[in-house]
């Protein structure tokens, strides 16, 4: 253990703390906690979250239960486990926690009672649990979990002589998702169902079918019907982004589907009155992005309608109100996070902003809430100084009351890069684009620093005004770092989200280069000093941008699609693009295809370029960036190949692979900067 420490200090020149501020370093990183998933009582005197933090020696994040009062007070170890504990759910009377921990043989069910402290493990289940809740009386849990099944045997192979060495058996595969980045190969077998006691006993399965059965799950208020989402029909696997809206009867399994329109039906929270079922959905238009809406319906199935037609927002994470009046959901707004309200009549009230801070390496949206009978929201609140807090908002508040301070002690002494909200005109329509800038700590406006261009995932997904590890350590090594929410990004409407529809990479190039000729006029960043990266869809238009101009003096292309064509026939999602994203699948329309495929543009690059991928990349294969990387060295041009092994697309959810990432990323731009870098 010593070792490894010292030898981490030795690679990132740590220097210890002499009363002086120092900028954000590598080894903060694994000091940093936040607060995830925090769920109030139904009184609302009591919150227990889930602190997460970086385990240094096992190279992962690690979350346990904690509980804190509203005031703030008495905030306190749930138990005394130290093994990951997730998903915690008060029961309706507040007097037990369930929730889940992982054990050697995966996860368990474990019930803590709050009156005593005492914890209890409630199963011994053959898979991991999900989806984990109380039945209105709190005599009941439903949860959902994987039935394996039968992989097709398509041929019978001769047993092996005792004591033979021979091949592992072929794996055979017949369906249309088999694999998943994070995840690997995926076995055969459904998600179903569960019920059992609360005070532990036999889990029963009341769902049957080829067919997954997973997501929110809603109990009647008699306890009598689970609601839940699915995709029950006969096409599912070619009909992926369908589902519905079902009942089933705890008591007998009989199964009655409430929606029927093709598009994704999902969510299902029912009114505690009983009368009505709220859910998420649209109508399918095969498109890019189409904006998630609130609906309702009777809870026998009529009466459907959108009550959320007016914000133009996606929504999330609903909850009723206690009088089911009306109901609570997250939604995004220009890069911030917000929990709202909504009538059953459609009056949205906005209630608390700044919400995120979950996802740390980069500002994407992030986080979540919860609220007590009363109406008090705890949520996940961050600014870009600092990640998760628990948050307090009274129903007649204006302002919440951050009642934790988990980062505290660190970051009080380190001076962070400030960040800073730009707009500015695209110059290809007059949209007002959207973005950000992290200064180098202690800033000096009469130096010349270098300008870094860091692109978002997604593509449609939206940065914002959070705290990011990466733009930190980035700025921290001297660089002004700008990272623009372009066209296609969301939290500003369907339309504008929806740009890049048959259109990608489009004008999003141009909204990016609008900002980085924005910044040049504000006298941030300097023509013989730009730089450009960016992971995924962000390695796609840094590939993009250096294809397009030779304005950049180095780029770290990260996870990037090349080849359009290639990338859509091999990824573990290689069936959600077409008529979605491009019209038509590869060999139907090859030119439309080849068009947005930045392997096109490769003859023009003369930007001195890294390219990155992790090794076990499902999403954005390892042979889209070799296709980068073999190109540019067959074409001379400067560049190197970062293989991270072991790293599936999210190469930063082990912190060392996201140091690993940073410092590759700084040490490669570092050797294209001007001399005499200011410190």
């Amino acid at each position: 253990m010593r070792t490894f420490f010292l030898l981490l200090v030795s690679l990132f020149s740590i220097q210890f703390s002499t009363g002086q501020k120092q900028h954000f370093s590598y080894l903060d990183v694994f000091d940093l906690q936040y607060v995830s998933d925090p769920q109030i009582s139904p009184n609302g005197e009591w919150v227990v979250y889930r602190r997460m933090g970086f385990d240094i020696m096992e190279d992962r994040s690690a979350g346990n239960l904690w509980l804190i009062k509203t005031d703030g007070s008495q905030h306190q170890k749930m138990t005394t486990r130290e093994g990951n504990e997730s998903s915690a759910k008060w029961s309706p009377t507040g007097d037990r926690i369930v929730f889940t921990s992982s054990t050697d043989e995966g996860s368990e069910i474990y019930m803590y009672w709050v009156a005593s402290g005492k914890v209890a493990k409630l199963t011994q289940l053959p898979f991991s649990p999900s989806s984990l809740t109380w039945s209105p009386d709190g005599k009941q849990l439903a949860f959902s979990m994987n039935v394996p099944k039968a992989p097709p045997v398509i041929a019978k192979i001769p047993k092996k002589p005792k004591g033979a060495k021979w091949a592992d058996s072929p794996r055979i595969t017949d369906r249309v998702y088999h694999e998943a980045d994070g995840r690997g190969y995926i076995k055969p077998g459904f998600n179903h169902i569960f019920v059992m006691l609360s005070n532990g006993g036999a889990a029963r399965q009341i769902t049957s079918g080829d067919w997954h059965h997973r997501g929110t799950l809603s109990w009647a208020s008699n306890g009598s019907k689970i609601y839940f989402s699915a995709n029950r029909v006969e096409d599912w696997e070619y009909r992926f982004r369908n589902s519905e809206i079902y009942s089933v009867d705890v008591e007998n399994g009989t199964i009655v589907a409430l929606t029927d329109r093709d598009g994704p039906d999902g969510a299902p929270a029912i009114s505690p009155d009983g009368k009505h079922i709220a859910y998420i959905s649209y109508g399918d238009k095969r498109e890019a992005y189409q904006t998630r809406k609130l609906y309702l319906m009777d809870s026998d199935g009529g009466n459907k309608r959108s009550i959320t037609d007016n914000l133009d927002r996606s929504v999330s994470g609903l909850v009723w109100d206690v009088k089911s009046n009306g109901l609570y959901f997250n939604y995004d707004d220009k890069g911030n996070g917000k929990v709202g309200h909504v009538t059953t009549s459609g009056k949205v009230t906005k209630l608390a902003d700044n919400r995120g801070g979950t996802t740390l390496g980069r500002p994407y949206g992030s986080g979540s809430y919860s609220v007590s009978n009363s109406g008090t929201i705890a949520y996940t609140h961050s600014r870009p100084d600092y990640p998760a807090e628990l948050a307090i908002i009274g129903p007649k508040a204006k302002t919440p009351k951050k009642i934790t301070d988990l980062n505290g002690g660190l970051l009080k002494y380190r001076t962070l890069g400030k960040v800073e909200e730009v707009w500015y005109k695209s110059s290809y329509d007059g949209r007002d684009i959207q973005g950000w800038v992290v200064y180098p700590p202690n800033y000096d406006a009469s130096k010349k620093y270098p300008f870094m261009v860091e692109n978002h995932g997604g593509p449609i997904l939206n940065y914002g005004d959070r705290f990011s590890i990466e733009m930190q350590l980035y700025a921290s090594e001297g660089y002004v770092v700008f990272y623009p929410n372009a066209r296609g990004s969301t939290s500003y409407g369907e339309e504008f989200a929806n740009l890049l529809y048959r259109n990608y990479p489009g004008q999003d190039y141009d909204d990016t280069m609008d900002g980085v000729d924005h910044c040049i006029k504000m006298g941030i960043a300097h023509e013989d000093q730009l730089f450009v990266t960016g992971g995924s869809a962000g390695g796609i238009m840094s590939a993009w941008m250096i294809g397009k101009n030779n304005r950049f003096e180095a780029a770290v292309v990260a996870k990037p699609v090349m080849n359009w064509i290639s990338k859509t026939l091999v990824a573990d999602n290689y069936f959600g693009y077409a008529n979605s994203r491009y019209e038509g699948q590869p060999w139907e329309n090859f030119e439309h295809y080849w068009k947005f495929s930045p392997i096109s543009l490769v003859g023009n690059i003369e930007t001195p370029t890294m390219v990155m991928v992790g090794m076990n990349d499902l999403r954005t294969p390892p042979s889209e960036a070799k296709q980068l990387y073999h190109a540019l060295k067959l074409r001379k041009i400067e560049t190197v190949l970062v293989e991270i092994p072991g790293a599936s697309h999210g190469i930063a959810s082990k912190p060392s692979n996201l140091i690993a990432k940073i410092t590759h990323t700084i040490a490669w731009f570092d050797t294209y900067r001007t001399a005499n870098k200011n410190e």
